[in-house]
């Protein structure tokens, strides 16, 4: 195995070794991780010990079970799930008033995932689905999340190319970079047809604190069809409304 590859494969391993335990298992012991996973005893016993003492797994007389410091990390992914819950009234009420399809999404690396998506009347296609990704680049929501993102993350993107994903797409440092900074001063991104052809989309960003954004909403439509400068303040406006629910503590159940 080459040296770079190594630091790959301890975390495969890890990996496995975090899967090998099922819903009803509390604790398993050496031999049954490495029959359940394949890893020679030797490798499984090396880790479990390593993983005992950040605190992935945890003792149990002669066997280990999934360790404290794991349910920690998951608190902190499952922030992800509770911007939806509470996004998801205030964007029930901007597909109502706005009648264009609404979308939620966070940044990941140089991506936007969509968390929610409520699809409005006689929608355009687009390229969006729950779960799915595209280049920030060429979203509205993207570049929304991109105007607040540290510099190091904007460079990233430069870096790995702006690649055209609609008519539109902007692929040049210097026209996105210009872009992003009016985006950061308005609070507004606008998108005409950089995602997919004849779609208009205006997105604004989710701030909580000080940090980066940990959301953007939008709303997309027809070119033509909605006029997205009298939509983006309505945007703009949920952005806040949600900023403030998470800011607050404030779930759905409270808010009705």
């Amino acid at each position: 195995m080459e040296r770079g590859d190594e630091p790959t494969s301890v975390v495969r391993r890890m990996s496995d070794l975090l899967a090998a335990f099922g819903p009803t298992d509390t604790a398993l012991g050496v031999n049954e991780l490495t029959r359940r996973t394949g890893i020679p005893k030797a490798t499984v016993s090396r880790l479990v010990k390593e993983m005992e003492g950040v605190g992935f797994l945890e003792r149990r007389g002669v066997k280990v079970g999934l360790g404290l410091r794991l349910f920690e990390l998951g608190e902190r992914a499952s922030r992800r799930r509770s911007v939806r819950e509470v996004a998801l009234p205030f964007l029930a009420d901007l597909r109502e008033a706005t009648r264009q399809t609404v979308h939620l999404a966070i940044l990941d690396g140089t991506e936007v995932v969509y968390v929610e998506i409520l699809p409005g009347r006689d929608a355009p296609w687009l390229p969006s689905g729950v779960g799915g990704r595209l280049p920030a680049h060429a979203t509205g929501v993207g570049k929304a999340l991109l105007a607040g993102a540290p510099p190091q993350v904007i460079g990233d993107v430069l870096a790995a190319g702006l690649v055209r994903v609609g008519p539109r797409t902007i692929t040049a440092p210097g026209p996105l970079v210009r872009q992003l900074r009016r985006i950061a001063s308005s609070g507004i991104a606008y998108e005409h047809e950089e995602s997919a052809p004849g779609v208009a989309c205006v997105a604004s960003a989710v701030r909580v604190d000080d940090g980066p954004p940990v959301a953007a909403v939008s709303a997309s439509g027809w070119i033509g069809k909605v006029d997205i400068r009298r939509v983006g303040p309505a945007v703009h406006t949920t952005a806040l409304s949600i900023t403030r629910a998470l800011t607050n503590g404030e779930g759905p159940s409270r808010r009705r």
